[in-house]
């Protein structure tokens, strides 16, 4: 089993920045890549970003340029520096870690955090 823990997310006017935490722990070494994802009422769950244990990145066209995903392995803690955040960025964000497929596990989530970007 894999634990995630995220932090970091609040209220901000557009155009500021926050940065979300997610911290796995457990059986954490079957895990490869780790992201977040964005979800909304009404609208199925989003990848905003992912990146490997080897830190290949991938990002949504929405958010390229203004967020950085990044990644600890040491702590085991992938992070999310959104800046210029936009009222569209509003949203549930969920951590989640997908295992390598020799695991043959489950992706795992986290409990989300609620982000919010007024205008």
């Amino acid at each position: 089993q894999v634990q995630l823990v995220e932090s970091g997310g609040g209220l901000v006017q557009a155009g500021g920045s926050l940065r979300l935490s997610c911290k796995a722990s457990g059986s954490i070494f079957s895990i490869n890549a780790m992201g977040w994802y964005r979800q909304v009422p009404g609208k199925q769950r989003e990848l905003v970003a992912s990146i490997t244990y080897s830190l290949v990145t991938n990002y949504a066209d929405s958010v390229k340029g203004r967020f950085t995903i990044s990644r600890d392995n040491g702590k085991m803690t992938v992070y999310l520096q959104m800046n210029n955040l936009k009222p569209e960025d509003t949203g549930v964000y969920y951590c989640n870690a997908d295992q390598y497929a020799w695991a043959q596990g489950p992706s795992y989530w986290g409990q989300g955090t609620q982000v919010t970007v007024s205008i």
